[in-house]
């Protein structure tokens, strides 16, 4: 049975319900609440789960899988292929290894933090909670302005050193890592900001939606804002401390082109441990005390722990 057929079969996965206000959670959403993983069991749930063949091919190993990789658990559409979770780290790693190439220009300093920004901003929009209602332009404006803010701070360390002429070898390394990692930071709370002026779904361990809550919100954007701080800092990091030192080997000397290769194979096995690790950090179903609520929500139920979805 091919993957359209079988959502075709499963009722409520394919309504284009984000709209709504649903009395019940959504299949995907319910599996992250009953599994109640540790972080071991998150991480090597997502190493399975990003997956690049889970991009482009339909039939996986086991259905959830399928569904979890392929599936918003919100409103219960397909997410597109190209920002799909799998497809997080191929897009990211050319485009961070490019981010911190040596200045030759202003096109090398603004075409890829452009391209970055805006992939990270369309990213965690289309991946972010869509419990609530939004219109298109709505989006549309705050994508724009998730990329120009987060664009204009990556933007900054180059400028500055094509300004200032910054020779410190450590200053110049570490002031591209720090502002990447505030852009990337930067990113998630304008691409996401609705959530926290809106609110998002709030439920019991039944499912039963309660209502909307901007605390909740609030929580999801800065639990994933903080996981995103530490994905991209610790990934332009590390390429820039092992090249610092390779640079002082014989080998280096007389292969300075090896250098380039070294980055880049520094970049992509470090976001390759440092993606699902990111993602990992904090439960795709976060937990917020009953109490800590809008009044407004305050609907009748013995639960003290009420649970929302946190979005990637």
């Amino acid at each position: 049975m091919s993957l359209e057929q079988e959502e075709e079969t499963q009722p409520g996965r394919l309504l284009g319900r984000s709209d709504a206000l649903p009395a019940f959670i959504e299949p995907n959403v319910r599996f992250w609440i009953t599994e109640r993983q540790s972080f071991i069991r998150r991480f090597l749930q997502w190493t399975e789960l990003l997956d690049p063949t889970n991009v482009f091919i339909s039939v996986i190993q086991e259905a959830w899988k399928r569904s979890l990789a392929t599936v918003h658990p919100d409103s219960s559409n397909l997410i597109p292929p190209l920002f799909r979770p799998a497809a997080f780290l191929p897009f990211m790693a050319p485009t961070v290894f490019l981010s911190m190439m040596p200045l030759k220009g202003i096109k090398s300093v603004i075409l890829p933090q452009v391209f970055l920004c805006a992939y990270m901003a369309a990213f965690n929009s289309i991946n972010g909670n869509r419990s609530y209602t939004c219109k298109p332009l709505e989006r549309s404006l705050l994508m724009a302005g998730a990329v120009a803010s987060s664009t204009f701070l990556g933007v900054i360390p180059q400028f500055v050193q094509m300004k200032y002429g910054l020779t410190g070898p450590w200053i110049k390394r570490l002031l591209p890592v720090i502002f990447l990692a505030q852009a990337s930071g930067v990113n998630v709370y304008m691409s996401r900001s609705l959530e926290s002026i809106k609110g998002i779904a709030v439920m019991d361990k039944e499912g039963n939606v309660l209502g909307h809550s901007r605390i909740a919100g609030t929580k999801a954007v800065r639990e994933t804002l903080a996981s995103r701080i530490v994905l991209f800092g610790t990934s332009a990091l590390v390429p820039e401390v092992f090249s610092y030192f390779f640079k002082r080997t014989q080998f280096f000397r007389k292969n300075p082109g090896s250098l380039w290769i070294l980055k880049l194979s520094c970049t992509v096995l470090a976001m390759g441990l440092m993606v699902p690790f990111s993602f990992s950090i904090f439960p795709q179903i976060g937990q917020i005390r009953y109490c800590s609520l809008e009044e407004k929500i305050q609907s009748p139920t013995e639960e003290t722990e009420i649970f929302y979805h946190r979005g990637v």
